[in-house]
């Protein structure tokens, strides 16, 4: 037991995983394998068990996530765990915060969207904070990928009723293609149809996945089902990601913390049939 509390307290929480997936779009519109990282759940805590989230470990995954050159990188919240969170470099928490999250470095662009613990420390307070770090918070709203054909848009988070995915998709034009964020993946019920990529956060894939049974616990308003990887709804397929950090216990086992790089491609064509008509 001593050992099975050390991996799933010390070890597995601090090993994050690096995860490559190609994702093949129908009548792709955007670039050429675009790459799209996906950040989530950082949870920035202080208090001694849960430091999972230091600012140095923050640092060190900005700087992986850098390495890897993404085209886009999307937040999808959840970026503090302390309600007493004590700044060390920074005036406030989300200043300090954003100053580290700042660093990240795409270029079409960073993006966020607040999750329900940014909204119980102070939402407002954070989305200023992100804005003047140079990462763009989308509240609901879309905005188009600069030099490209697409949008991204951002979802408000379900668990603290500001969540609006109609209103999200509204300002995306008739047959554009787009990637869609949000952090709570119950708002995948009323999304409407996306052409592109939609990717979740908020369950951390449970924390704790039982081999043959999955998680006993998923946080949020969708199945429980819907902690982790690839799931349907309706037109819209979404990938949920397990998250960087932790929340309410400083554990993990069987599901390892993670930042994700999509690599988004037309489909093959299919090869012209050179043969002669007899």
């Amino acid at each position: 037991m001593l050992l099975l509390g050390t991996w799933a307290v010390i070890i597995e929480p601090r090993w994050v995983a690096h995860r490559e997936i190609s994702e093949t779009v129908p009548h792709w519109q955007g670039p050429p394998g675009l790459k799209v990282a996906v950040a989530s759940d950082w949870h920035f805590s202080k208090r001694p068990l849960w430091r999972v989230m230091t600012l140095e470990r923050a640092r060190a995954i900005v700087a992986e996530i850098n390495a890897a050159q993404p085209d886009v990188v999307l937040l999808p919240g959840d970026f503090i765990a302390d309600r007493d969170y004590k700044p060390e470099i920074a005036a406030t928490p989300e200043d300090e915060i954003a100053q580290v999250l700042g660093g990240l470095k795409a270029r079409l662009g960073v993006y966020a969207v607040m999750g329900n613990h940014d909204w119980w420390h102070d939402g407002a307070k954070f989305t200023a904070a992100f804005q003047r770090a140079g990462i763009q918070v989308l509240e609901n709203d879309a905005v188009p990928l600069p030099g490209t054909a697409l949008w991204v848009a951002g979802v408000g988070d379900d668990d603290t009723g500001h969540s609006d995915p109609v209103r999200a998709m509204a300002g995306v034009p008739k047959g554009a293609q787009a990637l869609v964020f949000m952090h709570e993946p119950a708002s995948l019920f009323d999304l409407p149809p996306v052409r592109g990529l939609v990717v979740a956060a908020h369950t951390h894939g449970g924390q704790v996945s039982i081999p043959f049974y999955g998680p006993p616990v998923v946080p949020g308003a969708g199945p429980r089902e819907w902690a982790h990887g690839w799931v349907a709804h309706g037109d819209n397929r979404m990938y949920i990601t397990s998250g960087l950090g932790v929340s309410i216990l400083p554990v993990r086992f069987n599901m390892r913390p993670e930042w994700v790089m999509f690599t988004l491609i037309a489909p093959a064509k299919p090869e012209l049939d050179m043969k002669a008509e007899p």
